[in-house]
Formats: structure tokens, C-alpha cells, sequence
């Protein structure tokens, strides 16, 4: 790989990282620390790299998943809030009006959710979250993950259907 200057592939491919970053994290200086912690993990594996005309989908693949965990790590500094009216403004949601008792059964469903969601393996969480959490189209999801459409709609249905079998044992 020493014939692909770092500094040259960083300005033909910054651009590009940045959008991929801040379609998953949906904050300007978020993506910024996504695309750096992103090239530096590429400077440091530049070597491994065997073809070079793929490189440029190799650092695609590096600053979406580095974005997916940036994403995660938000998340978790972010989970204790249980105030109705902050995770609606976080989500960007207009309050529903429920009495207390809805408002902590909703609270109590989206934390089992969320803890089913981790123990589904990392391939159906990644398409799940982008899916449910993002909003994001199969064939969008399939661009930044680099892979097939039909097969992150072969990983939603997986992971739909482990979280149904996953709750309809929790509640039997």
C-alpha cells in the first residue's frame, strides 16, 4: 500500500465520510470526530489493505461502523433520563398526552426493547437501530453498510422476528 499517499486519500475521501457519518449521527460535530477517529483507525491498518481500488470502500465501511459506535456510546451517557417530556424532545416527538400509569408502562416497554434489541447479534442490531431508530430505507441502510438489499431485509425479518419470539417468552 505504499504507493496510495494517506494525506491525498484523506482529501479524496473526507467529503464523503463526513455524509456517511452524519447520516447516522445527525450532529455536524459528532461526524467531524467520526471522520477523524475513522482515518486515524485507517492509518493505522493502511497496510492491511490489499486491494487499492478498494480502499475507498474500506474507509466507507470503517466510518459507518465508528459512527454506529459513537451513535451507541451517545446513547448509553444519555439512558437515565426516564422524564416522558426529555425523551420526546430527544426523539424530536410531540408529547402524547397519557396518564402516569401509560407514560411508565411505554417507559418500562422501550427499556425491555432496548435491552432485547442487545442481545440480538450485531448484524440485526445495526439494521434494526438504523431501521427503527433512523428511519432509514433498506437500500439506504444496504448503501452504508455495503451490502446487498436483500440481505438487510433478510437481517430486519431475522431480527423482527427474534425480538417477537423474544417477548412472547419473557411473557409466558
Amino acid at each position: 500500500m505504499a504507493d496510495i499517499d494517506f494525506n491525498q486519500l484523506v482529501s479524496m475521501n473526507s467529503r464523503r465520510l463526513f455524509c456517511i457519518a452524519y447520516s447516522i449521527t445527525r450532529d455536524r460535530f459528532l461526524a467531524e470526530d467520526v471522520v477523524q477517529e475513522s482515518l486515524i483507525k485507517a492509518y493505522k491498518k493502511i497496510d492491511t489493505v490489499e486491494d487499492s481500488d478498494k480502499i475507498s470502500s474500506w474507509l466507507s465501511a470503517i466510518t459507518t461502523r465508528t459512527a454506529i459506535d459513537f451513535v451507541r456510546a451517545e446513547k448509553r451517557k444519555n439512558c437515565l433520563p426516564a422524564d416522558q417530556s426529555f425523551m420526546e424532545q430527544v426523539h424530536g416527538r410531540t408529547p402524547a398526552r397519557f396518564n402516569t400509569e401509560e407514560e411508565v408502562d411505554i417507559l418500562l416497554f422501550k427499556e425491555d426493547l432496548n435491552r432485547t434489541i442487545k442481545q440480538l447479534s450485531p448484524e440485526y442490531q445495526e439494521v434494526l437501530i438504523l431501521k427503527a431508530e433512523y428511519g432509514l430505507k433498506e437500500n439506504e441502510i444496504a448503501g452504508l453498510l455495503q451490502l446487498k438489499s436483500a440481505t438487510v431485509k433478510t437481517r430486519l425479518y431475522r431480527a423482527r422476528k427474534q425480538l417477537k419470539q423474544a417477548f412472547a417468552r419473557e411473557s409466558a
